[in-house]
C-alpha cells in the first residue's frame, strides 16, 4: 500500500512539472492540480482513431510487393499477419510473417493514435535489424488514409527517409506503401502490403 501511495505521489509530481498546455500558457493562469488530471485523464480515454485501429484485430492474409531498385519489376510473395489490441484499445500490436529479398521474414509493430500531439505513431522492429524503426504522421480527410514520416540510418552513413500511405479501406482490407529516399536521390516506391482478412 505504501509503495502504490508513493508511485501516485510521484506521477502527480511527474504530471504537474509538465510544460502547461498552450492555452494556458497563453493566459498566463496555472491550472489547479484537478483540472491538471482530468486534462491529463482526457489524453489517455481512447477515442475515434483508436476505435479505426481496434476494427483490424484479427487475422490476415498478405501479398507483397518490394522494388530493389526504381524501375525494375517488383519480387512478389505471400504472408500472414496477426493483429491484436493492447492497453485496453489503445494501441494494436501486429505479428507479421512473410518473406523479404526472397529470405523468411518475420516483423513485429505497435501502432497508436498519441491524443497528446494528434499524430499517428507506429513503432516497426524485424528480424533483418536489430533497430526499432519510429514513424509519426496524421490521417487525410477521409480519416482512413494515413500518411506517416521517419527515417533511419543507412549501411554506410547517410538517412533513409521513408513516408508510408496506410490505407484503411475497411475492416477487411488495409494497404501499405512504403517510399524511400536514398541518399538525397528522388522519392521512389519500395514497398506494398496488401492485406486481406482471412475468412
Amino acid at each position: 500500500m505504501r509503495r502504490s501511495y508513493a508511485t501516485m505521489l510521484c506521477l502527480c509530481a511527474v504530471l504537474m512539472a509538465v510544460p502547461a498546455p498552450a492555452k494556458e500558457q497563453k493566459s498566463g493562469k496555472k491550472m489547479d492540480d484537478q483540472a491538471m488530471m482530468e486534462l491529463w485523464k482526457q489524453m489517455a480515454t481512447p477515442g475515434e482513431p483508436h476505435k479505426l485501429l481496434a476494427g483490424l484485430a484479427g487475422s490476415w492474409t498478405t501479398k507483397t510487393k518490394e522494388w530493389m531498385e526504381a524501375g525494375k519489376p517488383a519480387m512478389e510473395s505471400d504472408g500472414t499477419a496477426e493483429i491484436k489490441t493492447l492497453m485496453d484499445g489503445r494501441f494494436i500490436y501486429q505479428e507479421y510473417h512473410g518473406q523479404m529479398m526472397g529470405q523468411p521474414f518475420s516483423g513485429i509493430g505497435i501502432d497508436g493514435y498519441d491524443n497528446m500531439k494528434k499524430k499517428y505513431v507506429t513503432a516497426w522492429m524485424d528480424s533483418m535489424g536489430t533497430g526499432i524503426f519510429i514513424m509519426e504522421g496524421t490521417a487525410g480527410g477521409d480519416g482512413k488514409t494515413i500518411t506517416l514520416k521517419g527515417s533511419h540510418p543507412e549501411p554506410g552513413g547517410g538517412q533513409m527517409h521513408h513516408r508510408a500511405v496506410w490505407k484503411i479501406v475497411d475492416n477487411n482490407n488495409q494497404v501499405f506503401e512504403m517510399y524511400g529516399t536514398h541518399h538525397g536521390q528522388k522519392e521512389s516506391k519500395v514497398l506494398e502490403i496488401v492485406y486481406t482478412r482471412k475468412p
